[in-house]
């Protein structure tokens, strides 16, 4: 699924809940993302003047590597992708002590615990689990943009 493609219909602000068809999904499988207060305070904070949630083109981004370069240069950071994203939220999540298929569950892959024999039987999807997790990593991101700011902040962890 191409976050550019998000539609406002699939967002449901009061339920904190992003709903993906099985048809938008690279796994043909519906996916249920919950949506950490920060996430829904910033989509409360965008206007749904369009179908589409991102960008301002017909077709989601238009003009992505003029966007990219804007931003690049807002941030300091270069050599990045919208890939590298996920990644930095599994491995972010992984050392905050997120287990591995509540991770998989998070990014919707299908591999691990719930591939092969295991996946047959398991029809588990997680929610209560992928939502402590992306709570957990907004904490996590509120802590660094805060240290980032001057603060004097620290990460309180489970016993």
């Amino acid at each position: 699924m191409k976050s550019r493609a998000l539609r406002w219909p699939e967002i449901d602000l009061d339920a904190k809940l992003i709903t993906l068809s099985s048809a938008r999904t690279k796994n043909g499988l519906e996916h249920r993302i919950p949506l950490a207060s920060e996430a829904t305070a910033i989509l409360r904070s965008c206007n749904p003047h369009r179908d589409l949630v991102f960008g301002i083109g017909q077709d989601g981004y238009s003009g992505w590597s003029k966007s990219k370069t804007a931003l690049d240069t807002a941030c300091g950071v270069k050599a990045w992708t919208l890939h590298d994203l996920r990644r930095t939220a599994a491995t972010g999540m992984a050392d905050l002590g997120v287990q591995p298929h509540v991770i998989e569950a998070v990014l919707n892959h299908i591999s691990g615990h719930k591939a092969g024999v295991a996946g047959t039987y398991n029809r588990s999807t997680y929610a209560a689990e992928k939502k402590a997790a992306l709570d957990l990593w907004a904490s996590h991101l509120n802590v660094a943009i805060a240290k980032a700011n001057g603060a004097n902040v620290t990460s309180i962890r489970r016993a």
